[in-house]
């Protein structure tokens, strides 16, 4: 095992916490000795909700286990990572209430810009998704101040976009405090100025990112905010607008992921009913970027199956009545499905590895950006190849595309 992997890292962490083996795991939730063969490399971190975990009885962050972010592999990964400096400039240099001290581009061509970025995202172009970003929110900032009130609102949207993009850059480079940080000035800005829809996705997402950093009350406390805000507006019946039945719909799959990684099945698969109705009512519908309608529900679905220890089930019922991921419209979600069908089929154990080798490489040929610097991904490599009887050109070819020893 190299010494630099999660396990080696979780070892040392909790020998300075001075904890044995048998605290750590009981802090943890996991048998001793299976915390020891994590630690020697001998299994692999499987689960999110393990990282999370983990990090928690160590008193770590996820990053500090991960060892993230990670150094760019290609021009692509550069180019991303050199957003975030300007990113990080707008967040830090003003508050939600600030009006930044510039002369803002018209209005209509930075929420097109905005949309742009978001669709950038979606296609797992995160290079360039993040060119001009950090302006572009701090001048939709301004606009959301300056602008005549009729246009107020369309501004706090296109910067709540904004601060996805932002949001979804930094966490797939590896900067999840970041990430956090701008999904919380999305849902700021929406609350002082946006649309209800606007402000349940601004929710949907920041609770999405407080996840990743283990905030797991905050994230639940948020989220279930969003469900109880729109609730009222989402009736039985069809309506123009389908935003605010899309965004709860995505809540609760937020909701049901996030009761997953904490072992809370009847939970996850309560709020799983809940989005799945919802999707069955309406259909396929793209407010805000996001692709919410039957298919993303089976999408996450199978995500929920593998946190809960069921990724064998979960891959049977994915491939038994087959996703449509066209319908997705969507690099990042169709090559995080593949990933996940990967992920469900290594469950299995080594008989169906070759299939999970697979979809680990259709995933990667996808969307490379998405995939490689994932650590539950980069772990799911070195299982595979460990478990291998015998070497294969597709394995050894994701060991170099990862940069995994």
């Amino acid at each position: 095992m190299a010494e630099d992997g999660i396990g080696a890292r979780a070892r040392v962490i909790r020998r300075r916490r001075g904890l044995s083996l048998d605290a750590a795991a009981g802090l943890a939730g996991i048998s001793t000795g299976y915390l020891s063969r994590l630690e020697r490399g001998e299994r692999r971190f499987e689960r999110r909700g393990l990282l999370e975990d983990l990090a928690g009885a160590l008193g770590c962050s996820v990053a500090d286990l991960t060892g993230q972010p990670y150094l760019a592999t290609d021009r692509a990964a550069a180019d991303a990572m050199a957003a975030l400096p300007a990113i990080r400039e707008t967040l830090h240099s003003y508050g939600p209430d600030d009006v930044p001290d510039l002369t803002p581009r018209p209005l209509s061509q930075l929420t097109h810009w905005a949309a742009e970025a978001t669709e950038h995202t979606a296609q797992a172009r995160y290079s360039l998704a993040g060119r001009e970003l950090g302006s572009v929110l701090a001048e939709l900032t301004a606009h959301t101040h300056t602008a005549p009130e009729a246009h107020r609102g369309e501004a706090a949207t296109a910067a709540v976009l904004a601060c996805f993009a932002a949001g979804v850059l930094a966490s797939r480079t590896g900067h999840a405090d970041l990430a956090v940080a701008a999904a919380w000035r999305g849902a700021e800005l929406a609350a002082r100025h946006g649309d209800p829809a606007a402000l349940g996705f601004a929710r949907w997402y920041w609770a999405m990112e407080l996840t990743t950093v283990a905030a797991r009350d905050r994230a639940h406390a948020v989220a279930a905010a969003g469900i109880d805000a729109l609730n009222p507006s989402v009736g039985t019946g069809h309506t123009d607008d389908t935003r605010p039945a899309e965004v709860v719909g995505m809540l609760h799959l937020q909701q049901a992921r996030a009761a997953a990684r904490r072992h809370r099945a009847d939970d996850a698969h309560t709020h799983l009913t809940e989005a799945a109705a919802i999707a069955t009512r309406i259909g396929e519908h793209d407010g805000f970027g996001q692709h919410f309608g039957p298919t993303n529900v089976a999408a996450w679905r199978l995500s929920i199956g593998i946190e809960l220890g069921e990724g064998a089930r979960a891959a049977e019922e994915a491939t038994g009545a087959p996703i449509d991921i066209a319908a997705l419209g969507s690099a990042e979600r169709s090559s995080s499905l593949h990933l996940d069908l990967a992920r469900a089929l290594a469950q299995h154990g080594a008989e169906r590895d070759g299939e999970a080798v697979r979809h680990l490489d259709t995933a990667d040929r996808i969307a490379p950006q998405r995939v490689r610097p994932d650590p539950i991904a980069r772990e799911l490599v070195t299982t595979l190849h460990r478990r291998a009887k015998r070497r294969g050109w597709e394995l050894d070819s994701l060991r170099r595309r990862f940069g995994v020893g």
